[in-house]
């Protein structure tokens, strides 16, 4: 028998209350970069906003999110 996984995605969050997810997926995406500069890689406090982005957003946005982060050419507010 596999060990059974826990599937959960981002609370309900009062700010984006129409089903549609795009403002949620890109504001937790920012939120999880904030909490990294902020608090440093190693703290696990920032792990909950990964846990948000990465069930709300497509994986081909995340991937060009990062590589603009990387270029210098990220659109939001790090």
């Amino acid at each position: 028998m596999a060990d059974e996984v826990e599937l959960k995605t981002a609370p309900a969050d009062f700010r984006f209350p129409t089903t549609n997810q795009t403002r949620h997926c890109f504001t937790r995406y920012i939120e999880f970069h904030r909490c990294l500069s902020a608090k440093g890689e190693e703290s696990g406090e920032c792990e909950r906003f990964a846990r948000y982005y990465r069930s709300l957003c497509p994986g081909e946005w995340i991937e060009k999110w990062n590589e603009q982060r990387e270029n210098g050419t990220f659109p939001g507010p790090l």
